[in-house]
């Protein structure tokens, strides 16, 4: 490649073209961690000469406007991950438009891929959807715009025809993501656990899964090309060494739909990325947080992986019901999302998970069934207990099921359906006024997903601040606080229950609940605030010595 005043001359394959890299191309996205999404767009079209650059879609909307005008971009790209968030894509999309921003808008993310013609429907100034894995697409788009070519018809497209909504041929997925360069990350965003900076990472792409309420499997599996590819483990151990030592992050949190653990093929990989943290010497200086299923846990690979500086694991174990996991077609079991629970349990690693108290196959009953398993897996306070409902998104089996039933209802930001019994509509309405209230389990700042802040806490300290005084001791203490909070959640869904069924008892009082609710905060906040200071001095230590070693 030849390059005069951001023009390019490309060479291969036996044909030349230009490419025009004077214009900036601008990508904007949810960035409360670095959204490793648009970050690996921005590599791909960086180490093409483009000046590719990053916006947080929750800045202020008329700053994205002004750099927009004054950087005249040759292509603005949004990335959707959330569907429920489209009015608020187009309403800023609207703004840019009738503001004066004038280049090529495309959108890509699940959604858009999926359901393209629904997303040129809803938001009628985007000028293309870019489909699925957007690395090579985006570039030869921006390349054809660039130069004022013709970009209709090229490969992973969708845009509006004449009076309809055209699809091109569908680009084959990345088939080696190691030739990928290392995505754009926005650091400032990434966050940090007493002092210990974290970055979001991936090892793989795609989810050989068929759960019937995610949408990740099907964006695999219609675009052609395999549907779960791993990065090589030395790949990336060599990315997390590089950021630990050119960039301070020690905590990575890997995004993998499904780590890379299941089946023989799996479990060598990760052998292999265990022995490689070894070979870089990272034991003790990093740690990492996984994302898997329930099946894929076992004691020995768990053991080696802890020892590696696995510290936290996030399960969907979705339901306590056999019939909620066929619903879901999860392929799993109760007694195996149990059994998963006691080995990380005996091991010593903290975890998390996902639950739906209610999905389309739902009965009073089997609420009473989910908080009876709810109780087998945190009532000892390991972890702290939060809750969903199934939701029936784009681009999901079930979905269709709900559809060709006539239960489906709502629209794309709200996507709902009937249940089976009726009267679980108000039960599940009413649960979450209560927990709202009462800010029990929703939001960032809500009492459970505070306390799992806490835990991921703990456990980065057992990993990188070892010989921490009293560790053990504020670790009960947590434990008795999240033991009494879940418990407290347990019956509030209990009495709930035997209220909107018809069984009697009277309505939880939701002022009394936010007392309940403040006190457990209150402590949470007491006895983390009395660790640290009592720590503070060692725990500043340790930092001071690991950041002389950086730069010794």
């Amino acid at each position: 490649m030849h390059q005069v005043d951001g023009l390019s001359i490309l060479k291969s394959s036996g044909i030349t073209r230009a490419r025009d890299t004077s214009r900036p191309v601008l990508l904007v996205g949810f960035q409360r961690h670095s959204n490793l999404g648009i970050g690996y767009l921005a590599a791909s079209l960086r180490r093409e000469g483009y000046d590719a650059r990053i916006f947080d879609f929750e800045a202020n909307r008329q700053e994205i406007l002004e750099e927009a005008l004054a950087l005249s971009p040759v292509l603005i790209g949004f990335s959707l991950i959330f569907q429920s968030y489209i009015p608020w894509f187009g309403s800023l999309i609207r703004y840019l438009r009738e503001n004066g921003v004038n280049c090529h808008f495309t959108m890509g993310g699940h959604f858009p891929s999926l359901s393209y013609q629904h997303t040129l429907e809803l938001i009628p100034e985007l000028d293309s959807v870019v489909r699925f894995e957007g690395e090579e697409t985006l570039l030869e788009l921006v390349d054809l715009l660039s130069l004022g070519g013709v970009w209709k018809g090229l490969p992973g497209l969708a845009y509006r025809k004449d009076s309809g909504v055209v699809s091109t041929p569908m680009r084959h997925l990345v088939d080696d993501l190691d030739t990928l360069p290392y995505p754009v990350r926005e650091f400032n965003c990434d966050g940090a656990i007493l002092g210990r900076n974290i970055t979001p990472m991936l090892a793989s792409r795609g989810c050989a899964r068929t759960c019937s309420f995610c949408s990740i499997h099907m964006f695999y599996r219609t675009a052609p090309g395999k549907v779960v590819r791993t990065r090589k483990p030395a790949q990336v151990v060599n990315e997390m060494r590089f950021l630990l030592e050119e960039h301070g992050r020690s905590i990575f949190l890997f995004q993998d739909d499904d780590f890379p653990l299941f089946g023989p093929v799996w479990q060598r990989w990760a052998n292999e990325f265990v022995q490689e943290i070894h070979r870089n010497g990272l034991k003790g200086r990093v740690v990492w947080k996984i994302n898997c299923r329930a099946d894929a846990v076992e004691p020995e690979l768990f053991k080696k992986m802890h020892e590696a500086g696995l510290y936290m694991v996030y399960m969907g174990l979705e339901s306590g019901t056999e019939e909620g996991l066929k619903t879901l077609h999860k392929q799993i079991t109760v007694e195996q999302n149990v059994r998963a629970v006691q080995i990380l349990k005996a091991l010593g690693i903290i975890f998390e998970f996902g639950f739906m108290l209610l999905d389309p196959s739902s009965t009073f009953e089997s609420v009473r069934a989910n908080v009876r398993f709810l109780r087998t897996v945190a009532g000892d306070g390991s972890s702290g207990v939060t809750f969903g409902r199934m939701v029936p998104y784009d681009g999901t089996p079930i979905k269709d099921d709900l559809q060709r039933a006539g239960r489906l209802k709502g629209d794309v930001c709200r996507p709902d359906y009937d249940f089976l019994d009726p009267r679980l509509d108000d039960f599940y309405k009413a649960i979450i006024h209560i927990v709202n209230v009462t800010g029990w389990t929703h939001g960032l700042h809500a009492l459970s997903p505070q306390i799992n802040v806490a835990w991921n806490e703990v456990a980065v300290i057992e990993h990188l601040f070892p010989n921490i005084p009293q560790l053990d001791v504020y670790r009960e203490t947590l434990r008795e606080v999240t033991r009494e909070s879940n418990e407290a959640l347990f019956r509030i869904i209990e009495n709930t229950t035997d209220l909107y069924s018809g069984s009697g008892g009277p309505p939880p009082n939701p002022e009394e609940l936010r007392i309940k609710c403040d006190r457990f905060a209150n402590q949470l906040l007491n006895n983390r605030t009395k660790f640290l200071l009592e720590n503070q001095g060692l725990l500043l230590e340790t930092l001071e010595r690991d950041r002389q070693a950086a730069f010794a």
